[in-house]
């Protein structure tokens, strides 16, 4: 009954449909399918493949046949499972037409728009795939590889209904297991396309292959609320997935998600970057892009707080460290740090100007100039931002700052803070239980490797251990000058050189000899001010 049904729906709309206008497109050859797992193609021993038909799904071994689903066992992958969408699933069902499910197997030919009641589905291509024309072994087969950390679903060359294979699809499912050492079912999906050439069934409302109502790529909770699905999904447009990648600069086909608590949580291109907020200026300008569907939006992350001096704007006015309480009495706001007001009759170093307005010595060559935007001025040009700045062991150039990155910053259980420096810097990353340590290092119980030779040593506040030794964190060569201009390095830390101390008390001109406090001694080009090399910052 199933295929009388389809082969009569088939007549009707053949007999209904225009010849298409264009022309098929050549073979879209993408990124390669992952081999290596027997048989006669190499996706799969005899045993894990589906027999040739339309509509099916695996039914154990051959010689079966026919349409009742086998589960497949997927505990050898996932110890505890998967979590897809609230629901632990321990068995899996390979359907013929482009997808797997956890509640049964699937026949349906005809892709039905997510979200779809009761078939939790994850689906690299939901559309009507027949295996009846021929081609076995070495093509028009789906066959399945379970081992452990990894579920390999391969769909190789197939063709569609009613036995067409003329035209050829070839794509892959990849479950893998995620590195975040989660016991909680959490996996990374990947959807590899090698060849794209048809969208439809003939069932479908399609002829040769076209037209119709075409594939649909996704993921179903099967609750009827949860789903995503890319959005050119059911139109012409499906083929793009061979063409594309939501992988930043990914091969063509490769296609890359992360169910994480269940749910789909990078499934779309750009999630997690940064971006500008319509219509907001200042700190509350400041968005990141956030997955909604298989698009994004950009969600404030700042709302306007009191200004303060540390080179935002803070109340979001598009005004950065305006005010006149912002710093103590005598000091003033300076790239975002109080530093000591100069007067005219103290005047500055040679070579710089004490600016009657703000009460800042800069460089007389940088006066009048106005910097954009992310750059400093110096010698009478606009420089980057953090250009020339060196930072003290364990911090990092942001906005013109040293920094350690991971200050405030929480991570999950199994996680830890990458300090740095490179792209992951402040960011959580899998602690060292769950990414091993490189050859000479240890994992320590806090998730971070140590050298072998440091293993067991801790050095004070301000210090690190380098070589089996604790190294000053401030220590840098003689022709290095650590931290920005009017700081100094202070227990491993840039300050205001304004507000370092010596000799355990505070002064308000200790000397800079490569960025260090030093007790009043010159710095290297005869200075001994605090603003030795103070500049302009615009931000």
């Amino acid at each position: 009954m199933r295929t009388l049904h389809k082969i009569v729906r088939t007549a009707t709309c053949l007999s209904l449909q225009l010849p298409l206008l264009a022309a098929f497109m050549a073979p879209a050859e993408a990124v390669p399918l992952l081999t290596g797992f027997g048989g006669p193609t190499g996706y799969g021993l005899p045993q894990n493949c589906v027999h040739p038909n339309d509509d099916g799904s695996y039914v154990g071994p051959p010689p079966a046949t026919g349409f009742v689903a086998v589960p497949i066992p997927i505990t050898t992958a996932f110890r505890m499972g998967l979590n897809f969408f609230g629901n632990n699933y321990r068995a899996m069902y390979v359907n013929t037409n482009g997808n797997i499910t956890f509640r049964g197997g699937v026949g349906t030919y005809t892709p039905m728009p997510f979200p779809v009641a009761d078939q939790p589905m994850i689906a690299p291509w939901w559309a009507d795939v027949d295996t009846r024309g021929g081609g076995q072994p070495a093509r028009n087969n789906i066959c399945f590889h379970v081992e452990p950390n990894r579920i390999v679903v391969t769909w190789n060359n197939v063709g569609y209904f009613s036995s067409h294979d003329d035209l050829q699809n070839d794509f892959q499912l990849v479950l893998t297991t995620s590195n975040t050492c989660s016991t909680t079912g959490d996996f990374d999906v990947e959807f590899r396309y090698n060849r794209c050439q048809w969208t439809t069934g003939d069932a479908s409302g399609g002829m040769g292959g076209r037209g119709g109502t075409p594939a649909q790529v996704g993921f179903d909770a099967g609750n009827r609320r949860n789903y995503v699905a890319l959005p050119m999904s059911r139109t012409m447009a499906i083929l793009d997935v061979c063409r594309t990648s939501n992988v930043p600069s990914g091969a063509p086909g490769l296609w890359r998600f992360q169910i994480r608590g269940g749910d789909v949580s990078t499934g779309c291109a750009g999630g997690g970057t940064s971006c500008t907020v319509t219509g907001q200026m200042g700190a509350c300008s400041q968005g990141v892009n956030i997955c909604d569907g298989m698009a994004t939006r950009c969600q404030q992350v700042n709302m306007p707080r009191s200004e303060r001096c540390n080179g935002n704007d803070d109340d979001c006015n598009g005004m950065i460290d305006e005010g006149d309480a912002l710093c103590p009495r005598n000091f003033v706001c300076d790239r975002g740090s109080c530093v000591e007001r100069c007067s005219a009759e103290l005047g500055c170093l040679p070579g710089r100007t004490c600016t009657t307005d703000t009460g800042i010595c800069v460089e007389t060559s940088c006066m009048g100039v106005d910097c954009p935007a992310g750059q400093r001025c110096s010698g009478g040009m606009c420089v980057g931002i953090c250009d020339g700045v060196t930072c003290p062991h364990a911090q990092i150039c942001r906005a013109g700052r040293c920094l350690n990155p991971c200050a405030g910053v929480t991570c999950n259980p199994m996680e830890v803070c990458d300090p740095g420096p490179g792209p992951n810097a402040g960011l959580c990353v899998p602690g060292c239980q769950c990414t091993p340590c490189a050859a000479g290092q240890t994992c320590q119980p806090d998730g971070y490797c140590t050298s072998d030779d440091c293993s067991g040593i801790t050095c004070p506040t301000g210090m690190y251990c380098r070589a089996g030794a604790c190294r000053d964190a401030c220590e840098t060569g003689p022709d290095t000058r650590l931290c920005p201009s009017g700081e100094v390095c202070q227990t491993g830390e840039c300050v205001p050189s304004s507000m370092a101390t010596r000799d355990g008390g505070s002064t308000a001109d200790a000397a800079v000899d490569g960025g260090r406090t030093d007790g009043g001694r010159p710095s290297a080009d005869g200075a001994s001010t605090s603003d030795a090399d103070d500049l302009p910052i615009a931000f």
